[in-house]
């Protein structure tokens, strides 16, 4: 992930509903972003493990789990020109759920990083769930086995690391507790 792909115009929502192929694009202030490949397995097992934890937690819970592919609009009340795939997305508010996605922002997002996204995840992500008021994202690194999570707090981020052997509490989920130990495991 890095400079934007396509550069004729500013996209939006409407233009990002047309394109089709194999790629998957992210769209970020009107600007295509070309995903990376499909994740290794070392992604693909940790965002399992979560999925698992989440779910489990919160069956028969108004809160729903879930893992890309999924499009996040963050701004569709607005320009409707930013269209997101986190890895894993948490959304408690039904009514922003539609036949395309979520619309508006979820209350968790985790991204866990690749060597292609470590930046984008770290700088451009960080800001942009910030500025649309995610109230809780996690950054994922599968290789250093931490999770940094960023808890929304009068408009800024706190940022706490956790460790592959911790029991990670989730903020927006009172009483949900994640077990990094089984997180990373091999």
């Amino acid at each position: 992930m890095g400079e934007p792909i396509l550069k004729e115009k500013h996209y939006t929502f409407a233009d990002y509903m047309t394109w089709t192929g194999d790629q998957r694009y992210e769209l970020i202030g009107g600007e295509s972003y070309l995903m990376s490949p499909g994740p290794n397995w070392r992604h693909q097992s940790i965002s399992v493990e979560l999925c698992t934890q989440l779910n489990n937690f919160l069956k028969g819970k108004q809160c729903k789990v879930f893992a890309a592919p999924f499009d996040v609009r963050l701004n569709a009340d607005t320009e409707d020109d930013t269209v997101v795939q986190p890895d894993i997305s948490v959304v408690c508010d039904r009514s922003n759920l539609d036949d395309h996605g979520c619309i508006g922002a979820p209350d968790l997002i985790i991204e866990i990083l690749s060597p292609s996204t470590t930046r984008h995840d770290r700088l451009v992500k960080f800001n942009l769930y910030l500025n649309a008021g995610v109230k809780e994202y996690w950054i994922v690194d599968p290789s250093d086995k931490h999770v940094l999570t960023n808890i929304l707090d009068n408009g800024r981020y706190i940022t706490s690391a956790y460790g592959d052997t911790d029991h990670l509490p989730v903020y927006v989920l009172p009483g949900c507790e994640i077990d990094l130990n089984a997180v990373f495991a091999e």
